[in-house]
């Protein structure tokens, strides 16, 4: 819900997103705003959405819940059902299941992709596309910062999002603490995704548990501190003269970290 934030900032300055990428409830954001879902109408939804909506608890030795049910929430919401429709062009990061080997959607069907990009392990079942068993894209891409560069996007503004606990505040279950050791693999992998990204949002969200939605105003706000923070650089991006775009270039940018205590330009990955 956080990203709902960031995205509110950019619009409101007016600073255009010429890309966006997501991984797990990041590429639900990105893929709703991308079909032309209004920032409103993204908080009107936030507020009303619940677990249950998405989720429901099953037996199997691959996990303890299938997110079959968004197949049908996804395609009330989304406003058309394929990536070449899309008004914003969008990546979708998943990981294969077998060979731990990144898969990247942009084109096709959304839903299958989204449902695949959002396969918590241990939580919810793994997603079987064109025969390869896929789950959630934190493992390959926790922030999907390089599909951007390989789309051709010049800046990119990635955002973190950091799933710890401390002893103050958990573990509650057995997903907060499978939620912390993939919280501790993605701090070991950020100097990998942070290469490809000139500017990194930390919104704060430590104290949310994964299953809070009633507390969606808050995350929100979180996202538009981290946001708000990054305005002067990002604004500066667009006052300077714009670089000769090559394609399929990739290069290691400057990194900048911002952060806010509570806690995109051209291309935003989530």
């Amino acid at each position: 819900m956080s990203h709902i934030g960031v995205l509110k900032v950019l619009t409101e300055e007016g600073i255009p997103i010429d890309y966006i990428a997501g991984t797990s409830v990041g590429a639900v954001i990105a893929a709703m705003y991308a079909s032309g879902v209004s920032v409103k109408e993204l908080e009107e939804l936030a507020a009303l959405v619940r677990f249950r909506d998405f989720a429901r608890w099953t037996v199997s030795r691959f996990g303890f819940c299938s997110n079959d049910r968004m197949e049908p929430f996804l395609s009330n919401l989304l406003k058309c059902a394929t990536f070449e429709e899309l008004q914003i062009p969008l990546a979708v990061a998943a990981t294969d299941f077998e060979t731990g080997d990144p898969v990247v959607f942009r084109s096709g069907r959304l839903v299958e992709a989204i449902r695949a990009s959002c396969a918590y392990p241990g939580m919810f079942l793994p997603v079987e596309i064109n025969g390869r068993l896929l789950i959630d894209g934190l493992l390959a891409h926790p922030v999907p910062s390089q599909p951007l560069r390989e789309m051709g996007a010049d800046r990119v503004i990635g955002v973190y999002l950091s799933g710890h606990w401390t002893k103050k505040n958990g573990p509650r279950h057995v997903f907060d603490v499978i939620g912390q050791c993939f919280s501790i693999a993605q701090d070991k992998m950020c100097t990998t995704w942070q290469a490809y990204s000139d500017v990194t949002l930390l919104p704060g969200v430590s104290g949310f548990g994964y299953d809070e939605f009633a507390r969606s105003p808050e995350m929100i706000r979180a996202g538009e501190a981290a946001a708000r923070a990054a305005v002067p650089e990002m604004k500066k991006w667009l006052e300077a003269p714009q670089p000769q775009l090559v394609p399929a270039v990739v290069r290691k940018p400057s990194r900048q970290k911002v952060t806010a205590p509570v806690t995109q330009e051209p291309a935003v990955g989530q």
